[in-house]
């Protein structure tokens, strides 16, 4: 199984999902693959993946290293208490329309009702329709098109009518 290919990891992700395994650490050719499950949780939604470069060996004369720098999460946006977010169910990727000739669902401006689908989220083959929650107008997008997106993400702001 190769790691590094979109198929191989999806394929982790449903072996994790028909298992009991909260944790897969894989490495190969210098990437490091981990996924994890939270263990009150048994939905494979609720996995999520992390894809990076796995340590390079050192000469076994260097036996001293500054200690690694963590990596820099990415700031989560700024919550603004007049609007509501429509955030992703589940883990997968984020497509503004149905088609990539199609027109996008909505855009900035855009008012919306109760129940129209915003965005569809592909995550394992299955296209699932993300609808609003609420009548309101799309303030921001925030998530680009064919992006990744992690359950819990927030998609979109939206002004509430």
């Amino acid at each position: 199984m190769n790691i590094k290919d979109l198929k191989g990891i999806k394929s982790l992700i449903q072996l994790m999902g028909d298992s009991d395994l909260t944790e897969i650490t894989l490495e190969e050719d210098a990437v490091k693959l981990t996924l994890k499950r939270d263990r009150t949780s048994a939905a494979p939604e609720a996995v999520s993946y992390q894809v990076a470069p796995a340590p390079v060996a050192q000469p076994a004369a260097v036996q001293v290293q500054a200690p690694a720098a963590a990596a820099p999460e990415t700031a989560a946006p700024a919550v603004d208490s007049n609007l509501s977010y429509v955030t992703a169910p589940l883990v997968g990727t984020f497509y503004s329309s149905p088609a990539p000739d199609a027109a996008v669902y909505v855009k900035v401006g855009d008012k919306v009702k109760k129940g129209q689908t915003l965005c569809i989220i592909e995550a394992m083959k299955l296209m699932n329709e993300i609808e609003s929650e609420i009548d309101g107008t799309i303030v921001e997008m925030l998530v680009e098109n064919a992006s990744p997106v992690d359950f819990g993400a927030q998609l979109f702001s939206v002004k509430p009518n």
